[in-house]
């Protein structure tokens, strides 16, 4: 329509100025409010076509969105299009709440959220008729940052998250029961998203490091492997106990164990390595007791050899000892060798003890 009107109007617009210079003033007067009023209609043909189809839409389906709304949409640089359509789904779908107008899916979009996203999870927990969703709570999810519908499939249809998850640097969860034994096990956790607590809740890894650390603290308190490895309930059951999901943006379901395996023997190897230790403790002792015996040897040594070195210096004194008293006449020359001999006596006896104990007797000689 408006691709008629603009040759129209400039093809009156310019047959206006070549006679003007031939009309009066009244037929100049008239022109002009002829070309003003085809202006005017040109405006609202211009605003028919890009908003008619819009407010038919919305005037049909009960949306109830004015002509005079979609105009001030645009100067607010709103996707009118994407707001239509997000009132309509919402009106056929029959969701009742009075702060879902269409002011308020403008403010959220230009507070950049998803409007459609949000209007399809009210959708979809209407439909689910278990789930209580408002739009202030759909649309505070979606200026989260969370994914609102996802998080609405979620309460609906339950995730399942692997524990560990994939790609992760371990590939099982590895504990040791009370007698030593290693166990590496493999955890699935069913979770529903809990709408209430999803702004502020804690995500995925908060409900994976809780379970990863229900798990090893359940098999470590299992006196044997034995146990946990016939009954793995006992894991899921004491697990479930804890309440690990409080505070999380999910409900846990269940936790089921998908794999067990035995792994090393961890005890025995500690065991092991504390008598390694132990032994270097003792030969560290004995090393300083050895050390010690062997300076106290040489103190002994140094002893002797100072108590011989005053030995020595006693027999120097001796000589000098005997000449004053050959001086002086307390000593005579017969005193001195009777003296002599008494210590060659003694030595000659010395000597014969010495080889009578290093000369072994004969059988003859030890009857006599």
């Amino acid at each position: 329509m408006s691709f008629f009107l603009v040759p129209s109007v400039s093809s009156l617009i310019g047959s206006a100025l070549l006679a003007q210079q031939d009309l009066p003033a009244a037929s100049l007067g008239l022109i002009f409010a002829v070309l003003a009023v085809l202006v005017v209609i040109l405006v609202i043909g211009v605003v028919f076509a890009n908003y008619f189809g819009l407010w038919i839409q919305s005037q049909l389906t009960g949306a109830n969105i004015t002509i005079f709304d979609l105009i001030g949409m645009t100067f607010r640089k709103v996707n009118a299009r994407s707001i239509v359509r997000s009132k309509i789904m919402a009106t056929q779908a029959g969701l009742i709440d009075p702060e879902l107008t269409s002011r308020a899916l403008e403010a959220h979009d230009l507070a950049g959220g998803n409007v459609q996203q949000v209007i399809r999870a009210l959708i979809a927990a209407k439909k689910a008729k278990t789930i209580s969703l408002t739009f202030r709570e759909a649309t505070a999810i979606d200026l989260a940052g969370r994914d609102v519908l996802e998080s609405v499939q979620t309460s609906v249809y339950p995730k399942v998250i692997e524990c560990p998850p994939r790609g992760s640097a371990k590939t099982s969860l590895d504990a040791v029961a009370k007698n030593g034994i290693q166990l590496k096990v493999k955890a699935r956790v069913t979770v529903r998203a809990n709408l209430q607590q999803l702004i502020g809740g804690a995500t995925e890894e908060t409900i994976i490091a809780r379970v990863g650390e229900g798990i090893v603290s359940a098999i470590g308190s299992s006196d044997t492997h034995k146990l946990v490895i016939e009954n793995p309930n006992v894991i899921s059951e004491t697990v479930l106990k804890r309440r690990l999901d409080s505070q999380t943006a999910f409900e846990i379901v269940s936790i089921d164990i998908a794999d067990i395996d035995v792994g090393a023997n961890v005890g025995a190897r500690l065991q092991a390595d504390q008598a390694e230790a132990d032994m270097q403790v003792a030969r560290a002792a004995a090393e300083g007791k050895r050390a010690n015996a062997a300076a106290t040897e040489q103190e002994n040594i140094a002893k002797i050899e100072q108590s011989r070195a005053k030995l020595v210096e006693a027999e120097t004194a001796v000589p000098q000892a005997m000449a004053d008293a050959f001086r002086s006449g307390k000593l005579s020359i017969i005193d001195y060798f009777k003296l002599q001999n008494i210590n060659a006596d003694t030595e000659m006896r010395e000597a014969l003890a010495k080889s009578s104990r290093s000369t072994p007797k004969t059988h003859n000689q030890r009857l006599a």
